[in-house]
C-alpha cells in the first residue's frame, strides 16, 4: 500500500510539482526467469508514482486504499516429442501433453490455477514386416496383437507378423475405468484396414475384459459388468468389427442355472441397444469346470438357447481350453468325435472363430496353460486335423501362444517372430501328408522343444490328482478343477 513521503526541498532544475500531486514509492518484486534454467532471480525495484490528490478525500481514506494487483501473464509449456524404439523394432512416437496454466488473483489475494490439457493420439510407425501376408491362402490366421496407444496401432502390428486375422483389446482389460474411443484412433483403424485390404468385419475378433462376469446377480456388479460389455460392443460397431469374443462368466455368487440365465439376459439387453449395431457376441469355450461357466458344450448350448436373436450369438472355440476340459483333437478319429459333439449339442453354424493354442497340460487336466504350436500335449497332428477341415476355412483363427523368451542377459522379452513362424507352419499344414518326412521331422522337433515344460506341468497335475483322491471329497475336486496352480503360465 502506498505511503506518504515527508516534505523535502528539491534541488532539481525541473519545475516543481503542483500542490495537488504527491510522490509515493512502491516496492515491486520482479521475478526474472532465465530461459532454459530452473533457478529464478529476484530483484526489488523502487518505483516513484505520481498520484493526483482528490480534494474530496481525507488522509485516512487515502491511507487505507488498496492497489489491485495485475493478473499474472499466461505461461505456456510447449509439447515435447520423444522417439523410442521398442524391442521388436517398432518405433513409437510419443507426444507429451501440452499444458497451459493461467493464474488469476482474486480479491482475497488467492491464486486460482486453471489447467487445460490436450492429449494426442500415439501413432506407431510401420516397421518392416518380418513375414509377408500370404495372399492365396484359404485360411485366415493371425494373433492377438497389441493395441497400446490406440486401436489403430493393431494394424501395423498384424502386418509386422504377416497375419490375415487378429484380436486386440479395445480398452484396458484389467481395469473398470476406461477412456472413450478417440475418433481419431477409430478413423486411423478404419483407414489402416482399407489401405492393407483387411476386412475387419471378417477377420477381427476383439477380446473382452477379464473383469466382466455377466453371471453375477448383485445389481451393482451386474450393472458394472453389463456397461463394460455394451461399451465394447459399441466400440466394435464404430470400428466396423462384426465379431466380439468374451468369457461367459462364473457362478461363484449364484447357482449355475441362474448364472446361465443372467448371461443370456445381459446379451439380450445389449442386443436391444442400438449402439451395439449388429455385432455378434461370441461365447468362448473355457478350460475349467467347478463354478466356471462354459467348460462344457452343454453350458454354451444352454446360453444360446435363451438368447432371443440367434443371428447375433456364436462361439469362439479355444483348442487349448476344450482339450483341457476333456475334448480330444489329436487323432483324426478323436477330432471327428469332438466336432460331432459340438454340432449335436451346440450346432456348427454357431462356430464363428478359433483361438489356436497348444496345451502345456494333458487332456482333462482343467488347466488353462497355452503352449506354442506343436510343443504341447495336443501336438502338431491336432492342428493338421483342424487346418485341413474345409468347413472352417475362412473363419478367423487367432494365436494366443506365448512369445516370451529369455535372452543371454537373463532378461525376458517378446519375440513376435514366433507368431510369424507359427502362422506359416499352420498355413503349410494344408494338404501336407502326415506320413511325409517333412511333417515327421517338424513334429519331432517341436515336441522336443516342449518336453521340459510338458513334464513339469504333468508332475503338477499328477500331484494334484493324488491329493484330491486322498481327500476323496467332491468339494475338493471342484476347487482343484477351478483353480490355477501355475498362474505365471496362464497366457490369456
Amino acid at each position: 500500500m502506498a505511503k506518504k513521503l515527508p516534505d523535502t526541498t528539491s534541488e532539481s532544475s525541473l519545475s516543481p510539482l503542483p500542490d495537488n500531486f504527491e510522490s509515493v514509492t512502491k516496492e515491486v518484486t520482479v521475478q526474472t526467469i532465465a530461459k532454459g534454467k530452473k533457478r529464478k532471480a529476484e530483484s526489488t525495484v523502487k518505483a516513484t508514482k505520481r498520484i493526483k490528490e482528490e480534494p474530496a478525500l481525507d488522509d485516512d481514506i487515502v491511507a487505507g486504499a488498496e492497489i489491485t494487483p495485475r493478473p499474472n501473464r499466461r505461461v505456456t509449456k510447449k509439447a515435447i516429442v520423444k522417439e523410442e524404439v521398442s524391442d521388436d523394432g517398432i518405433e513409437v512416437k510419443k507426444t507429451s501433453a501440452r499444458k497451459k496454466k493461467t493464474e488469476v488473483a482474486d480479491n482475497d489475494d488467492k491464486s486460482k490455477v486453471m489447467k487445460t490439457i490436450r492429449r494426442r493420439t500415439k501413432t506407431v510407425k510401420n516397421p518392416e514386416p518380418i513375414a509377408q501376408r500370404t495372399q492365396d491362402t484359404k485360411l485366415r490366421i493371425g494373433a492377438h496383437v497389441s493395441s497400446a496407444g490406440g486401436v489403430h496401432n493393431a494394424i501395423p502390428n498384424l502386418i509386422y507378423i504377416g497375419a490375415n486375422a487378429f484380436a486386440l483389446f479395445l480398452k484396458n482389460q484389467k481395469k473398470w475405468e476406461s477412456k472413450d474411443l478417440e475418433p481419431e484412433a477409430a478413423q486411423l483403424f478404419i483407414n489402416g484396414c482399407e489401405e492393407h485390404g483387411i476386412s475387419a468385419a471378417d477377420c477381427c475378433v476383439p477380446h473382452g475384459s477379464y473383469l466382466v462376469n455377466l453371471a453375477h446377480p448383485d445389481p451393482d456388479r451386474k450393472k458394472q459388468a453389463y456397461d463394460s460389455f455394451l461399451n465394447d460392443l459399441s466400440r466394435c460397431h464404430r470400428l466396423g468389427v462384426r465379431l466380439y469374443n468374451f468369457h461367459p462368466g462364473n457362478s461363484n455368487a449364484t447357482t449355475r442355472e441362474e448364472g446361465i440365465k443372467l448371461i443370456a439376459e445381459n446379451i439380450n439387453q445389449a442386443h436391444q441397444d442400438p449402439t451395439s449395431g449388429k455385432v455378434i457376441a461370441l461365447l468362448e469355450t473355457m478350460a475349467s469346470l467347478g463354478n466356471t461357466i462354459g467348460g462344457t458344450f452343454a453350458d454354451i448350448a444352454e446360453i444360446i438357447e435363451l438368447v432371443e436373436d440367434k443371428s447375433r450369438v456364436g462361439v469362439c472355440l479355444d483348442t487349448c481350453h476344450i482339450f483341457a476340459a476333456g475334448y480330444d483333437l489329436r487323432s483324426p478319429e478323436a477330432y471327428a468325435t469332438t466336432m460331432e459333439k459340438f454340432d449335436n449339442e451346440i450346432g456348427l453354424e454357431y462356430l464363428k472363430a478359433f483361438h489356436i493354442n497348444d496345451s502345456k497340460a494333458p487332456l482333462s487336466s482343467y488347466r488353462d496353460l497355452h503352449a506354442r504350436i506343436g510343443t504341447g500335449y495336443l501336438g502338431l497332428r491336432a492342428f493338421h486335423n483342424l487346418m485341413n477341415d474345409k468347413r472352417f476355412h475362412g473363419l478367423p483363427m487367432v494365436l494366443e501362444t506365448p512369445i516370451n523368451v529369455i535372452g543371454e542377459d537373463g532378461k525376458t522379452s517378446e519375440d513376435k517372430g514366433i507368431w510369424a513362424r507359427e502362422i506359416k507352419v499352420l498355413e503349410n499344414l494344408v494338404g501336407m501328408d502326415v506320413e511325409s518326412d517333412e511333417f515327421r521331422e517338424l513334429e519331432a522337433k517341436l515336441q522336443e522343444e516342449g518336453t521340459a515344460e510338458r513334464d513339469r506341468i504333468a508332475g503338477q497335475v499328477e500331484r494334484r490328482n493324488a491329493k484330491n483322491a486322498k481327500k476323496g471329497t467332491k468339494k475338493g475336486k471342484k476347487k482343484a478343477e477351478s483353480e490355477d496352480e501355475d498362474e505365471d503360465d496362464l497366457e490369456e
